[in-house]
């Protein structure tokens, strides 16, 4: 009897320990990729011209517009390949002086002309 009660508490024991493991998934997505997607601009509508420029980490350029309603312009250092580096315009528009919208500028390099 004695040995029944044990073997019956060790298999408890066991099933207890198992069951409060998750089961891994078999395919892990790695994080690397969402990192380094093309729509990850921390830019949001609505910010203003000193979080924006906080925010992407370069200097904003007035281009032009009366105050209030403004476009500036910042260059973003995008790396390149190690021999050129590859830098890109980006046009920001307020209005009310927060951000109403922005536009990326991939046009030929002038220097090249």
């Amino acid at each position: 009897m004695k040995t029944l009660v044990i073997a019956l508490l060790l298999v408890a024991v066991t099933t207890g320990i198992a069951g409060a493991q998750k089961a891994q998934p078999f395919v892990t997505a790695p994080d690397t990729f969402t990192a380094t997607l093309s729509n990850t601009t921390p830019l949001v509508f609505g910010m203003g011209v000193d979080d924006a420029q906080r925010a992407l980490g370069t200097p904003l350029i007035y281009v032009r517009g009366r105050p209030g309603h403004e476009v500036f312009l910042t260059f973003r250092d995008l790396g390149g390949s190690g021999l050129v580096p590859h830098r890109d315009r980006l046009y920001l528009q307020f209005r009310k002086g927060r951000l109403a919208g922005w536009k990326a500028d991939w046009g030929e390099n002038w220097m090249w002309r």
